[in-house]
């Protein structure tokens, strides 16, 4: 049982392990969610746009009605028609495929940010394995997208022919009307279906991306192993990292004792605190902490004393207050007086006098 639930992906993601999907290019991208945009902002910029392409458009073929006489059919002037067609077309077209373009751009990196990789570019062998890749046609998500597809064909089709159902009626008047009255008629029942299939792209837009958003979560999900592996990964071994530790300390400590026989005095509690001070009138403001310890490194500091003949002084109140302090720091001036009475008995007991 214990081995089961370990392999159930049950964490929430790392953000390293965000980290590498988004670098492997896999990330909550919502396609319905672009196609929405690029559908209805288009719609909207054809709508006002649309008065200056009909413009450019009749006067490109005024244009060439106007010089249809001198069109003589030869190799270089039919080239010639041919590029002016083309440059015309383009320049009426262009600005629609620049927004199109710019809206696509946006769709995309509103919903991922800024992302350039060439991983999913990257040669994959194990696509080209027919097995595996049946498994993929027939998967549940293939399925999904399949009946999806076929939902939104099916509503989109559905709200074009009850849209052109309702206004049956007024196109049977149109018999006897213009032909602009019928063209206006035929924009503005394009423009309504248009509409209402850009409603509805955004409404499945929007649960698209809740649902894409939803699956990638989950399959970025890890197990508690995993969890485990990438501590270890990012944070090195634990037990290495205590070593490291230990060893640091060691040395901290072996620094610390050489600090000793430089005190002055040890002050100690007397069993469980020993803080070793020193004090140089010319070079400090005031005494220093150089050493402290508890319990062993407190009875270690004393023997070191001992054997370079640093005096000890009993002091439970002073030890206790000193050894908060920490190593290289000043006594405070709340215990200047205390310290002082001790350093002063000191260096009456070494016949030194300090002025």
């Amino acid at each position: 049982m214990a081995e089961e639930s370990s392999g159930e992906r049950t964490e929430s993601p790392t953000s390293k392990r965000r980290d590498d999907f988004r670098k492997k290019g896999q990330v909550a991208q919502s396609r319905e969610a672009q196609t929405a945009a690029i559908f209805t902002m288009g719609l909207l910029f054809w709508i006002f746009y649309m008065p200056t392409f009909w413009h450019g458009l009749l006067d490109l073929l005024r244009h060439i009605f106007q010089n249809i006489d001198s069109f003589n059919g030869a190799d270089a002037a039919t080239v010639n028609l041919f590029v002016f067609l083309v440059l015309r077309s383009a320049i009426l077209v262009a600005p629609l495929f620049c927004f199109i373009v710019l809206v696509a751009f946006f769709a995309t990196f509103l919903q991922i940010g800024w992302l350039v990789t060439a991983t999913p570019l990257m040669p994959d062998l194990k696509k080209l394995d027919p097995i595996s890749g049946m498994g993929r046609f027939f998967s549940k998500r293939s399925l999904l997208e399949v009946v999806k597809s076929m939902a939104k064909v099916l509503l989109i089709g559905w709200l074009a022919f009850s849209t052109v159902e309702g206004r049956f009626g007024e196109a049977l008047l149109l018999i006897d009307a213009s032909i602009g009255a019928t063209v206006s008629y035929l924009a503005q029942t394009a423009i309504l279906i248009m509409a209402k299939v850009c409603a509805i792209m955004i409404v499945l837009a929007a649960i698209d991306i809740f649902f894409v958003r939803f699956e990638m979560e989950e399959k970025m999900k890890m197990t508690k192993q995993e969890v485990k592996e990438e501590y270890k990964e990012t944070e090195g071994d634990p037990h290495i990292k205590a070593q490291i530790r230990s060893i640091q300390q060691a040395m901290a400590r072996k620094r610390m004792m050489a600090e000793v026989p430089k005190a002055d005095v040890v002050i100690t509690n007397p069993t469980h605190y020993a803080v070793a001070i020193r004090y140089k009138p010319d070079e400090m403001a005031a005494p220093t902490v150089i050493a402290k310890g508890m319990d062993i490194l407190a009875e270690k500091i004393k023997e070191v004393a001992r054997e370079n003949q640093v005096p000890i002084v009993e002091n439970p109140p002073v030890a206790r207050y000193l050894h908060k302090l920490d190593l290289g720091a000043t006594i405070p001036e709340e215990m200047f007086k205390a310290v002082a009475e001790i350093l002063a008995h000191v260096y009456s007991l070494k016949g030194i006098t300090v002025e």
